[in-house]
């Protein structure tokens, strides 16, 4: 399984962010092809210190073929456009694998 992992930093509009995020963007990543999970952590800080990120976001696919042509579908260039319009400069795009280790 792999994931694509989008985490934002502290939005300057907390309300819209999230208004945005919920309302438009989120609908938007459901209708990509190939997902299996969607899930959504907001950080709220550390034992030692305030957290870094404010959100991240992780969309699972089985294969990372399967998630390369989920993100240059039609469906993920409008996720891909939407990101821009919200959260340029606030969202940093990672690829991960995932292993069960427990």
């Amino acid at each position: 399984m792999v994931k694509l992992v989008v985490i934002y930093t502290e939005p300057t509009d907390v309300r819209a962010f999230e208004n945005h995020f919920s309302e438009v963007h989120t609908p938007l990543v459901k209708k990509m092809p190939g997902i299996r999970r969607l899930e959504k952590t907001r950080f709220t800080g550390g034992p030692l210190e305030p957290a870094r990120y404010y959100l991240m976001a992780a969309v699972y696919f089985d294969t990372r073929d399967e998630m390369m042509a989920a993100l240059s579908s039609p469906e993920g260039m409008a996720v891909a456009k939407d990101l821009m319009s919200f959260a340029a400069g606030k969202a940093h795009v990672m690829f991960g694998e995932v292993e069960q280790i427990g």
